[in-house]
């Protein structure tokens, strides 16, 4: 089974192909590397819509969409091709369910979870930490809670931007990025927690020296020059170590500051 998970950065601007200024194709566009790469799970997150946005359907797989309250925000999807027993939104905790952050979906032998983790954001100038820090900690604390429930009944398949680059060899610049969001001691504390919970990182399992990155900035020609980090995983349950294949991240397609990534299971 093969399985993709992208941060789309807003997927109605994503689906269409782009061109730079002299007229060369930078990105295919969404649907094209949707049927590329022929997955049966494509999970999405930061999707930036409300119902009724976007007609965007794939002949052979159902989708499922969690909107944020908040327009032009969040958001996430999975579009499938195996029909779920059930299928959850949120978390079940009502100071986390507004965004739109994550679906589970329920298979008779795992749960895939789709999740956009809350950016603990810029400082706030004369702090020394992110704004939204400790919210992101209380969000930390209760996923992982969420993600231990679930696992507790069957194995479970955990994807997503999680804002946190887990090693100083999943960014480019850790001396300089330390303490900015996603890089806060605390945030790659609250990893190192959930991957001692009975959860592996799929990547790092099979690649422990592989240097990739998923997401770069806008700014500063910073892909091109692959000033990146490594923020976007597959995360699962312990136990499923043996049926993991390939772990893949696809810097190879745009249309994003973020490229998918992959995981193979037997």
């Amino acid at each position: 089974m093969k399985f993709i998970s992208w941060n789309v950065n807003g997927l109605r601007a994503c689906v269409k192909p782009k061109t730079d200024d002299a007229g060369n194709v930078t990105s295919k566009g969404f649907e094209a590397y949707f049927k590329e790469l022929d997955a049966d799970f494509f999970c999405l997150q930061e999707t930036k819509l409300q119902a009724g946005q976007i007609d965007l359907q794939f002949d052979g797989y159902q989708s499922y969409w969690n909107y944020a309250e908040k327009k032009g925000y969040s958001g996430t999807a999975v579009f499938t091709r195996h029909e779920p027993l059930g299928v959850t939104y949120g978390i079940g905790k009502e100071e986390h369910d507004h965004e739109g952050r994550v679906i589970t979906l329920e298979y008779p032998d795992f749960y895939l979870i789709t999740c956009y983790t809350p950016n603990s954001q810029d400082t706030i100038k004369g702090e020394l930490k992110p704004r939204r820090l400790g919210y992101r900690m209380t969000w930390e604390d209760d996923f992982r809670e969420y993600m231990m429930r679930l696992d507790k009944n069957k194995p479970v398949i955990m994807c997503g931007d999680l804002n946190v680059a887990h090693e100083e060899m999943d960014l480019k610049n850790p001396k300089t990025n330390h303490n900015n969001a996603g890089f806060t001691d605390e945030e790659r504390e609250k990893m190192t927690t959930l991957l001692g919970s009975g959860f592996l990182d799929s990547f790092r399992m099979l690649y422990p020296e592989q240097v990739t990155y998923s997401w770069w900035s806008y700014r500063m020609r910073a892909r091109e020059k692959n000033t990146g980090w490594r923020i976007d995983y597959f995360i699962t349950s312990d136990r499923l170590r043996d049926r993991i294949a390939d772990a893949k991240i696809h810097t190879e397609i745009m249309g994003s500051d973020h490229c998918p990534v992959e995981l193979d299971l037997k």
